[in-house]
This record gives C-alpha cells, structure tokens and sequence, in this order.
C-alpha cells in the first residue's frame, strides 16, 4: 500500500505503477461532464479557473445531498470515459491526477503519458462507504450544477488503485 499526500502527487506520479494501491490524503476536486466543459471553455477562452489545475487531482464524482450532521453524502466515482473528450486540454494545462472508474480512450491513455499524469480507480458501488474518508467539502464553483458543481474535498486515507500509470500502462489492456 502506498501513502500519498496531495497535491504533491506530482512527485509522485513516476512511482506509482499499474496496479498499486493506495491511500490518498489532501485535496481533490469534484467533476462531472458539464463541470469539465465548463473549465475546457474558461481555459480556451484564457478566463482565470477558480482553482489552480497545476498538480492537482479531480474526482468524477457529483455527491448526493449532505445528511444532518456528516460531511458529505454518498461520493462514490462516475463512468470516466464520458470525461475523455476534456482530459487531454486539462492534463495539458497541469492536472496531474483523475479518479473515476471504467476505461479510458487512447487519446487519453496517449495523454497521461505525455503529460505524467495518473489515472486511478476508486471502488464502484461503494459511495457511501468513501464519504468516510472525507474530512471537509467546500464549493468551490458552478453551484448552479447543483451535486455535479466542483466541490474542494479533503480527504484522508482515501483507497484508490493506479488503473494507469504514467507511462501509459493500464489494468484494462488485454494480454
């Protein structure tokens, strides 16, 4: 199991290899579909984003309303492929890490290697259980898209695993 701090996960992006597992503690951000073509249009229109893309970690995620007394409700990943279509502009632009769950295209894959960035599945199904490894959720932008806003979520021993790593391998390659 390998430890890693946020948003530092930019020194580490070149040791973690196809399969590890790990435990991710600082910062991340929330994103779904119509959050990432949001950002892709502020940072073709040069417009300043709300938060620095530069190491930073997004989570397809959009969580359910917050119940009376926890921090957040269920926050388990979304299907990453429909986010292909934005990761190459916001890997370009300095994300170094994205957590979802399912494949991802060639032009992604092709992407993540070029800009040493990581790919890193969260579990499926299990949202409920995942919203106890965050300790805070702040909006941040876009309230308007109601759960699917970008929220800064900090997190503590979050369990994911390297679905692809930086040198473009991937679990879901057939041998």
């Amino acid at each position: 199991m390998k430890v890693v701090q946020t948003p530092k996960i930019s020194d580490k992006v070149n040791c973690l290899k196809t399969g590890d597992e790990v435990l991710l503690s600082g910062v991340i951000y929330t994103a779904r579909d119509q959050a990432h073509k949001r950002l892709c249009q502020f940072i073709k229109n040069n417009k300043k984003l709300s938060f620095d893309l530069k190491g930073a970690t997004i989570y397809y995620c959009g969580p359910t309303q917050t119940p009376k007394g926890k921090v957040i409700g269920s926050c388990g990943p979304t299907t990453s492929k429909r986010m292909d279509a934005f990761a190459p502009i916001l890997l370009k632009s300095g994300l170094k890490a994205m957590i979802g769950k399912g494949g991802r295209s060639k032009e992604v894959v092709a992407a993540i290697k070029k800009y040493k960035a990581v790919y890193l599945l969260a579990p499926a199904g299990c949202g409920a259980l995942l919203s106890k490894f965050v300790l805070k959720k702040e909006l941040v932008v876009f309230e308007d898209l109601g759960p699917e806003a970008i929220y800064r979520l900090e997190v503590k021993d979050f369990p994911v695993i390297v679905g692809i790593d930086a040198k473009g391998r991937s679990v879901f390659r057939k041998f």
